[in-house]
């Protein structure tokens, strides 16, 4: 299917099936759900924040991915980005409400790893002892 038609299609029909391999809707997912994409909208539920907070607080995203997740964000509408009158210029970002909107249920999978990412690492371990390491 070509993409002009799948997005007419998405818009008139207001929805995405993601489990369609044509599906606009998977470019979405893979923004919401990437590591640093997700990170960055949760660490934004709390307010606004400055490029270098949200680097110290997502450990180990380089400035590179950061910019480039933050780019992304704001293009797909979930991010605003206010540059400040300061010196030196500084920028802010924020969630719109569409991003609102996402951090919720990303927010619940955060959580839901939190309580479970040992019980998962120990699953693992017994999987490899089982299979001799073989994956």
């Amino acid at each position: 299917m070509e993409v002009g038609v799948q997005l007419v299609a998405a818009l008139r029909d207001g929805q995405s099936d993601v489990f369609d391999r044509d599906c606009l809707g998977r470019v979405v997912l893979n923004h919401l759900t990437s590591r640093w994409g997700l990170l960055v909208l949760v660490a934004l539920r709390d307010g606004p924040m400055r490029f270098y907070e949200l680097r110290n607080l997502v450990d180990g995203v380089s400035e590179k991915m950061l910019s480039q997740t933050l780019r992304t964000l704001t293009r797909d509408g979930l991010l605003a980005r206010e540059v400040m009158a300061t010196s030196p210029p500084s920028v802010r970002y924020a969630l719109t409400p569409l991003g609102v909107d996402a951090a919720e249920p990303l927010q619940q999978v955060l959580q839901w790893v939190r309580r479970n990412a040992t019980t998962v690492c120990r699953s693992q371990e017994s999987y490899d002892e089982q299979n001799h390491g073989d994956a």
